[in-house]
Protein backbone atom coordinates (compact mmCIF):
# COMPACT_ATOMS: atom_id res chain seq x y z
CA UNK A 1 0.00 0.00 0.00
CA UNK A 2 1.02 3.28 -1.03
CA UNK A 3 2.20 6.41 1.73
CA UNK A 4 -0.21 8.91 1.33
CA UNK A 5 1.34 12.28 1.84
CA UNK A 6 0.08 16.01 1.77
CA UNK A 7 3.28 17.54 0.04
CA UNK A 8 3.27 17.39 -3.82
CA UNK A 9 6.13 18.38 -5.18
CA UNK A 10 8.44 14.65 -5.72
CA UNK A 11 11.42 14.31 -7.72
CA UNK A 12 12.25 11.06 -9.03
CA UNK A 13 16.45 10.55 -8.20
CA UNK A 14 19.47 8.12 -7.69
CA UNK A 15 21.33 7.98 -4.42
CA UNK A 16 25.16 8.91 -5.32
CA UNK A 17 26.45 9.43 -1.42
CA UNK A 18 25.44 8.59 1.87
CA UNK A 19 27.18 9.56 5.19
CA UNK A 20 26.03 7.85 8.14
CA UNK A 21 27.60 9.46 11.21
CA UNK A 22 26.37 8.98 14.91
CA UNK A 23 22.39 9.27 14.95
CA UNK A 24 22.23 11.61 11.39
CA UNK A 25 22.54 10.36 7.82
CA UNK A 26 23.40 12.34 4.80
CA UNK A 27 22.09 11.72 1.57
CA UNK A 28 22.49 13.33 -2.05
CA UNK A 29 20.43 12.26 -4.64
CA UNK A 30 21.35 13.21 -8.07
CA UNK A 31 18.10 14.61 -10.36
CA UNK A 32 19.74 14.65 -13.80
CA UNK A 33 22.19 17.27 -13.88
CA UNK A 34 21.11 18.71 -9.95
CA UNK A 35 21.90 17.54 -6.32
CA UNK A 36 19.16 17.66 -3.78
CA UNK A 37 20.69 16.45 -0.23
CA UNK A 38 18.95 15.45 2.32
CA UNK A 39 19.42 14.95 6.43
CA UNK A 40 17.81 12.17 8.32
CA UNK A 41 17.71 9.95 11.10
CA UNK A 42 20.37 7.38 11.04
CA UNK A 43 17.31 5.05 12.21
CA UNK A 44 15.26 5.93 9.19
CA UNK A 45 17.94 5.63 6.46
CA UNK A 46 18.49 2.24 8.39
CA UNK A 47 14.68 0.96 8.45
CA UNK A 48 14.82 2.47 4.63
CA UNK A 49 18.03 0.35 3.70
CA UNK A 50 19.28 2.95 2.12
CA UNK A 51 21.79 2.53 -0.18
CA UNK A 52 23.84 4.40 -3.22
CA UNK A 53 22.46 3.22 -6.05
CA UNK A 54 18.72 3.05 -4.87
CA UNK A 55 16.00 4.94 -7.06
CA UNK A 56 14.19 7.14 -4.43
CA UNK A 57 12.12 9.79 -4.44
CA UNK A 58 12.87 13.37 -3.17
CA UNK A 59 9.76 14.97 -1.34
CA UNK A 60 9.57 18.81 -1.23
CA UNK A 61 6.71 20.95 1.01
CA UNK A 62 6.30 23.60 -0.79
CA UNK A 63 6.36 25.88 2.30
CA UNK A 64 10.01 25.05 2.05
CA UNK A 65 11.19 25.83 -1.78
CA UNK A 66 13.43 29.52 -2.20
CA UNK A 67 13.40 30.39 -5.56
CA UNK A 68 16.15 32.17 -7.33
CA UNK A 69 15.68 33.95 -10.73
CA UNK A 70 18.90 34.57 -13.21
Amino acid sequence: MATKLSARNKIEGKIVELEVDGVMAHVTVQVGKNMIESVTTRRSAEEMKLKVGDRVQAVIKSTEVMLQKG
